[in-house]
């Protein structure tokens, strides 16, 4: 059985909400984005060039993969904000 390619037709990169900078405290440190592995789901994300450049630049310097840093500033992100409602 072939594999389906999902289509993404309705997304135009449009921003929901508002924006406001973000402060220093509110993110995670880099060395905290190097986590433990969890049960994981596969993705398709489409990143701006220099910012997948600076995970992968920093990821090499802690010796740990892009893409965990990725997941888990993601999923801290997630965490404050589900516990802020």
């Amino acid at each position: 059985m072939k594999k389906r390619t999902v289509k993404y037709r309705n997304d135009k990169g449009e921003i929901i909400g508002d924006l406001r900078p973000i402060k220093k405290g509110e993110l995670p440190s880099l060395d905290e984005l190097v986590g433990k592995l969890r049960r994981q789901t596969k993705v398709t994300l489409a990143l701006d060039d220099d910012a997948l450049a600076f995970f992968k630049r920093e990821a090499r310097r802690r010796n740990t993969s892009y893409q965990r840093m990725i997941r888990n500033l993601v999923r801290s992100y997630a965490r404050a904000h589900a516990s802020a409602k």
